[in-house]
């Protein structure tokens, strides 16, 4: 296994951050239904999770009827995620271990997320890793999401290794596929707010499952 550059996604991946939903749902349910334990069905659960967040809100607002529009719900969300973003979000146990192994090994690294620049701007502050990577793409910048391969392409073309040895770092299975179909290793990482458990595992080129942290690799290198 030779690994000379990596695309590390960063919600779910790096940062434990996809309990956010749970805390934004809980949040609306109080300020709209003064029940805390709200949650969308489980089909919209999933499906909010692959749109843009004023795309989810004007869902939700559609389907539940909370808030006086999807906009209005948008407000609070932006509050909350920036809020959570800002001061409580954390790295997965490992990973700064793991990136600072790298860092020492020569491994040029990058970032390609979905995530809002500025969510991840304050992710990157508070959990103090910037240092680590030489540049981040952005699919919102891009215009395209992770089920096409541009942004995999345009960090791999950055990064300036052969792509079988730029290992693409993905919780998401929809990512994992990607980044498969155009011929990139890729580490598989187990969240559990994601779907798709079984198939990640089974396409990915390394699991890193329940329980287990990135800090597996080094130690079966």
């Amino acid at each position: 296994m030779k690994i000379k550059a990596a695309i590390f996604d960063m919600d779910g991946t790096l940062i434990d951050s996809l309990k956010i939903w749970d805390v934004l749902w809980s949040k609306m349910g109080e300020k709209y239904l003064n029940d805390p334990s709200f949650t969308p069905g489980a089909e919209d659960d999933k499906k909010v999770r692959t749109l843009t967040l004023k795309d989810a809100m004007e869902l939700i607002h559609r389907h539940y009827h909370l808030g006086e529009s999807g906009n209005e719900l948008l407000m609070l969300a932006n509050q909350v995620l920036s809020d959570f973003y800002n001061h409580d979000v954390m790295l997965k146990d490992g990973v700064r271990e793991f990136l600072e192994h790298f860092k020492n090994n020569g491994v040029k690294m990058c970032l390609a997320t979905a995530t809002a620049p500025d969510l991840l701007n304050s992710a990157m502050q508070h959990c103090d890793i910037s240092k680590y990577f030489l540049k981040t793409f952005s699919c919102s910048i891009l215009g395209k999401g992770k089920e096409e391969p541009d942004i995999y392409l345009l960090a791999a073309d950055f990064l300036g290794e052969d792509i079988t040895e730029t290992w693409v770092f993905e919780d998401s299975l929809v990512a994992i596929e990607t980044a498969t179909k155009i011929g990139m290793p890729t580490v598989g990482i187990y969240d559990c707010f994601n779907f798709g458990q079984d198939k990640i595992k089974e396409i990915a080129t390394i699991y890193i499952g329940p329980g287990e942290t990135l800090l597996k690799i080094i130690e079966n290198a």
